[in-house]
């Protein structure tokens, strides 16, 4: 698929696809993927090393069994329908999840998960940020067997039958799980689903009640820490992306904000522009074009000030969901479009930087009438 005619440059290191990713765990009833360090192949993403992005996939009526990680979890549902159950000390609190929830899980806070839909998967993007170790992360699984292991079972004899007052043969007969992930009967979901919590500090947020851009070609939903508080632990914006087939965004940039964005659903392709200074045998000031075809699970990142332009196909739906770090402060300032900043410069700054008449400046960024999304080709050339 090509949009735009060109040939691009390899996406590298700003891009990462199936390859790039590694199996943490797998059953017969779903799996979990995590890709590789950002700043693993190369240092110029060693800003967003601290975190970590994994695709998380159920299938019909399964269970995640409990576990807690030394990591803060932020996942958003890409597809499907589940149940999420919190457990404190005192209490347990679980939320009915579907397409489009966030949800933060904090680092320490036991959690398990069912799909509780009996014909679809259920979906996860989930994003980690380390605490610890730049980058390092660990689920820790209480209940289990031989696989999961319990992580009780790295204690000594002594300490276990001590702490459970029982035997070790009663303790291992006890934790004799099997499956991370396991088929659950449809009575057993159905009793899992029942608790629903409507009031709590730790409930998710639904990004689709957030509508930021809308016109025929796409919508942008966004939430920051005012639409959901736990966000401001992460001085993190968090935006879902639906493009029309054959449509795209205006060039735009970020002020301050790296972009980490997974796609969800769709084919695609990415386009941004790097400055090749510093590069071996560049001179002046030159750019480049990243690009890269998209499908599902495909991950990118924009730093912050680097002009891209995100393209759907000719044929499908693009869905993508953008986790904005070092969002506090940040600006985004459009480069083409009815509302574009190249508009504001002055006339007399447009001769000197253009080389050409103000006048034939200002008719070419008044071309295109629309706004943020726009049609993929130009009206202009098909005439």
């Amino acid at each position: 698929m090509a949009l735009l005619n060109g040939n691009g440059e390899c996406g590298k290191p700003y891009v990462f696809k199936d390859e790039d990713f590694s199996t943490l765990f797998k059953t017969e009833e779903g799996s979990l993927s995590v890709l590789q360090k950002f700043n693993e192949s190369s240092d110029v993403l060693r800003g967003i090393e601290n975190y970590r992005m994994l695709i998380f996939e159920a299938n019909p009526l399964s269970f995640l069994t409990p576990s807690h990680w030394d990591s803060d979890i932020i996942f958003f549902v890409g597809q499907g329908k589940g149940t999420i159950s919190l457990v404190f000390e005192k209490k347990r609190e679980s939320f009915n999840i579907e397409k489009g929830h966030l949800m933060v899980i904090p680092a320490g806070v036991t959690f398990y998960i069912i799909n509780r839909d009996d014909t679809h998967k259920l979906v996860l993007s989930m994003f980690v940020s380390s605490i610890a170790n730049p980058g390092d992360f660990a689920p820790f699984f209480g209940a289990g067997g031989q696989d999961p292991e319990s992580f009780l079972f790295a204690f000594s004899t002594e300490v276990l039958e001590a702490a459970y007052n029982a035997s070790i043969k009663t303790l291992q007969g006890t934790f004799s799980g099997k499956g991370v992930i396991v088929k659950a009967s449809k009575e057993q979901i159905k009793a899992l689903a029942a608790e629903e919590v409507t009031e709590s500090n730790f409930g998710p947020c639904q990004i689709l009640s957030y509508l930021r851009e809308s016109n025929e070609c796409g919508r942008l939903f966004m939430v920051d820490y005012c639409e959901y508080k736990k966000l401001q632990d992460f001085n993190m914006f968090i935006s879902f992306c639906n493009l029309e087939p054959g449509c795209m965004n205006s060039p735009f940039i970020s002020s301050r904000a790296t972009k980490i964005i997974m796609v969800v659903k769709g084919r695609g392709r990415v386009e941004m522009a790097v400055s090749r200074n510093g590069e071996k045998g560049s001179t002046g000031t030159q750019y480049k074009k990243i690009s890269s075809e998209l499908k599902p699970g495909v991950v990118f990142v924009i730093p912050p000030g680097h002009p891209m332009v995100l393209m759907a196909s000719q044929d499908e739906v693009l869905e993508t969901i953008c986790y904005e770090v070092n969002a506090k402060g940040n600006q985004k300032f459009s480069l083409a479009g009815k509302v574009n900043l190249m508009k504001n410069i002055q006339k007399e700054a447009k001769v000197l930087s253009f080389g050409t008449s103000a006048e034939e400046v200002d008719s070419m960024l008044d071309s295109q009438q629309s706004d943020f999304f726009l049609k993929a080709t130009s009206n202009k050339l098909q005439d």
